[in-house]
């Protein structure tokens, strides 16, 4: 069995704070937080107090120093300014926010140049496995009709400019972009790093299909993901559960930097 996985935390809002409770919750793990990155460092020492975290409050630049994985929990704003430090070092990123990578593409040039390792936490969207397997073939389409909750995107300018009336999204499914997942992640960055985990993973940014409702009648975003191909025809849907301190961010995401952390245990492995 390896040792113990070191990470440190680069942002520490809802999710960090969600990852930090699951881990401490967990006596078993074998995760060790070795830091917490985070641009107001007086607000975060404060919250790990109250979680009873002792680690040390660092800027995201000190991160390379600590020998461990830098798991990006940032918001879109702040994506480069915590990932860029510990690609440039040849350090392994894992990511969340991957929205903010199409607008910051040179990052994956800089990863390839400083041989290091940009994981992007896949867990929140279905098929992932078995759409990589299918793009060593030939893919001919991938569409993701993505359901979202319009109080998440009233303040979203592109409503605004497009003059979309979300009021009666709260009855039923409400036409709010048909377009490509570069479109999406341009116009709706906080809340499409799916679109971009999906072109990235398949056939790229400017051939998948993505299609956004906003919809008042489901509990959380609803994803199907449509895909077809020489090898397989697939169809899987998720119903993601928001988390109840933010209702703006699904239950899953943490969950998926747990389950993402875990492969580096060693011993066995599901999933390619």
């Amino acid at each position: 069995m390896k040792d113990r996985t070191r990470i440190v935390i680069g942002g520490f809002g809802n999710v960090g704070e969600q990852l930090v409770r699951k881990i401490s919750e967990d006596k078993t793990s074998r995760i060790e937080i070795a830091a917490i990155a985070a641009r107001d460092m007086a607000k975060a020492q404060a919250k790990a107090k109250t979680l009873g975290l002792s680690v040390p409050i660092i800027n995201a630049s000190e991160a390379p120093d600590y020998d461990a994985i830098l798991v990006e929990c940032a918001t879109y704003e702040g994506f480069r300014d915590v990932v860029e430090p510990t690609l440039k070092a040849g350090g392994t990123v894992l990511a969340i926010s991957v929205g903010a990578l199409a607008a910051n593409m040179d990052l994956i040039d800089l990863t390839e140049r400083s041989g290091a390792t940009l994981q992007i936490a896949g867990g929140t969207l279905p098929g992932l496995d078995i759409l990589r397997a299918a793009r060593e073939g030939e893919i001919t389409s991938v569409r993701l009709t993505s359901h979202i909750h319009p109080a998440s995107l009233t303040h979203e300018p592109y409503i605004a400019e497009h003059g979309i009336d979300l009021g009666p999204a709260m009855q039923g499914p409400v036409p709010v972009l048909d377009g490509t997942a570069r479109e999406a992640a341009e116009n709706f960055p906080r809340h499409f790093n799916v679109a971009v985990t999906l072109g990235l993973a398949g056939i790229g940014l400017d051939r998948t299909e993505v299609r956004i409702r906003a919809d008042g009648t489901l509990p959380g975003a609803r994803h199907t993901l449509s895909v077809t191909s020489d090898a397989v025809e697939l169809e899987m849907m998720s119903q993601n559960f928001p988390s109840p301190q933010n209702n703006r961010t699904s239950r899953i995401v943490a969950l998926s930097i747990l389950a993402a952390l875990r492969r580096y245990d060693g011993g066995l492995q599901v999933g390619s």
